[in-house]
């Protein structure tokens, strides 16, 4: 045995000769298109790690260092990303020392870029010991926990509108951004010929997204009838019974595609192989219990950032000059979600459009069929008065988006024209939300002001999940 696969063992990763394909966790299932941990998403975020060279570490003189200086090679070095990782020192030194609450924000929005790659990776490497079940429901929980985290702490202070832009932002932002990207590039990179690509994955995530667009808007028709006086309601908080309603009805179809998607039909959302395409097998590099420590480490750095972010975005938005709702809809999911967007484009480029669909897709409809529904449940819990009014032009937005993306992924077959069209369709939207001056508030959809929690919010937010 050589000192490299020391290392590895010492670090308490399988080696190859130990685990193979690790039949027994997998059941035999341990390639990188059999579907157990190489779901878009991972294979997306894959896209931007790299090899790490134990070269140094094998000459360090104290063999009980090893180990541990290997483990931290491969979370903290193991991404191309890694030198982003200076802003996370930088924004808590930043809010410590008072440098200015525009420079925490936009620190804390870089430094979330890596720490959202490595929360999918260590994803992956758990999902590699507990099997393709509940590595699936991990990637399905986690590979949007950045915004699940922002919204929460945007809930304890408060700013409902925060909370509903951003989780709007997010899901216009892939469907028209990061898909429009990577169908012009991969578009552009094969100029020659259509890109084909499965439209079944599609045809499920788009009729999610359309119960998503019902869900949303019936409370918004609700309160426009109401008030036009074409209808009468039993009583003032009608529109937020029929959101907390509907928010358990998009919860119960997000658990239906989850049993669709991991148990009854996995083989629609397992990416295909191209001839001649170049993945590797994938293998545990971490143990099931490092991999586990840095899970929950990633996660608790992400919630402190979360909180210098949501924090100081008001400041932001009067020292830019920029609305709350365009700091929220627009820059928060681009800057949030860049090391996701990048893999996606990345596949497109390699002619693999199921995963490019499978991320952009599959992302936005975990947020519109997951994050907002329980957004607004948590809500409840909290005591705050959210509903799924989005407001008007919000509402209309989305379901615009949701209809050019259907219509734009009908045939099969993708080519720059219909990147181009998407990447239109976003830059209006945000240019619309650009023009927009609407002040930040503390109020509801419906106006009604809001009791802020007090005392620490990590604390607040803490009882609240244990609740």
């Amino acid at each position: 045995m050589d000192s490299q696969s020391a290392v590895t063992m010492e670090a308490g990763a399988p080696t190859r000769k130990e685990s193979g394909r690790l039949p027994s966790r997998h059941g035999g299932h341990a390639h990188g298109h059999s579907g157990l941990a190489r779901t878009a998403h991972g294979m997306s975020s894959s896209s931007l790690r790299k090899k790490s060279d134990a070269t140094l570490v094998r000459k360090v003189p104290v063999a009980s260092l090893r180990p541990v200086l290997a483990n931290l090679q491969e979370v903290l070095l193991g991404t191309k990303l890694a030198v982003l990782f200076a802003a996370v020192p930088l924004a808590v030194a930043a809010q410590c020392f008072r440098f200015g609450q525009v420079w925490v924000f936009a620190l804390s929005l870089i430094g979330l870029i890596p720490l959202a790659e490595r929360v999918s990776f260590l994803t992956e490497q758990i999902a590699l010991y507990t099997g393709p079940t509940i590595g699936g429901l991990l990637n399905a929980t986690c590979g949007n926990a950045t915004e699940l985290i922002i919204a929460v702490f945007a809930l304890v202070q408060g700013k409902i509108e925060v909370v509903k832009c951003s989780l709007l932002g997010s899901v216009l932002s892939n469907l028209l951004l990061v898909l429009g990207t990577s169908l012009f590039c991969g578009g552009i990179k094969n100029l020659g010929a259509d890109q084909p690509y499965d439209r079944k994955q599609a045809d499920v995530s788009t009729g999610l997204l359309t119960l998503g667009v019902l869900c949303q808007s019936l409370p918004l028709l609700l309160r426009y009838a109401v008030s036009s006086g074409e209808h009468a309601v039993a009583t003032d908080t009608t529109v937020l019974e029929l959101s907390r309603a509907c928010s358990f009805i998009m919860l119960l179809a997000y658990v239906a595609y989850l049993f669709f998607q991991l148990k009854t039909h996995r083989q629609l959302f397992e990416p295909q192989e191209i001839e001649g395409g170049d993945e590797e097998e994938e293998e545990a590099v971490l143990g099931f219990g490092s991999a586990l420590f840095w899970l929950i480490l990633m996660t608790v750095i992400i919630a402190v950032l979360s909180e210098y972010v949501v924090g100081t975005i008001e400041p932001t938005s009067q020292s830019w000059g920029l609305s709350v709702s365009f700091i929220s809809i627009i820059l928060l999911p681009i800057v949030g979600n860049a090391a996701e967007h990048a893999g996606a484009v990345i596949f497109a480029l390699k002619n693999k459009l199921d995963i490019t669909l499978g991320v952009a897709l599959g992302s936005a409809t975990q947020i519109s069929m997951f994050v907002v529904p329980l957004s607004v449940l948590v809500a409840w819990i909290m005591g705050i008065q959210m509903d799924l009014d989005f407001k008007l032009l919000e509402t209309g937005a989305l379901f615009i988006s949701v209809l050019v993306t259907a219509f734009t992924l009908q045939d099969g077959t993708s080519h720059y024209l219909k990147g181009v069209l998407l990447l239109l369709c976003y830059i209006v939207i945000g240019a619309c939300f650009f023009v927009t001056r609407q002040p930040s508030t503390h109020a509801n959809g419906n106006g009604m002001l809001l009791d802020v929690p007090t005392g620490p919010m990590i604390v607040q937010v803490a009882l609240v999940l244990i609740a």
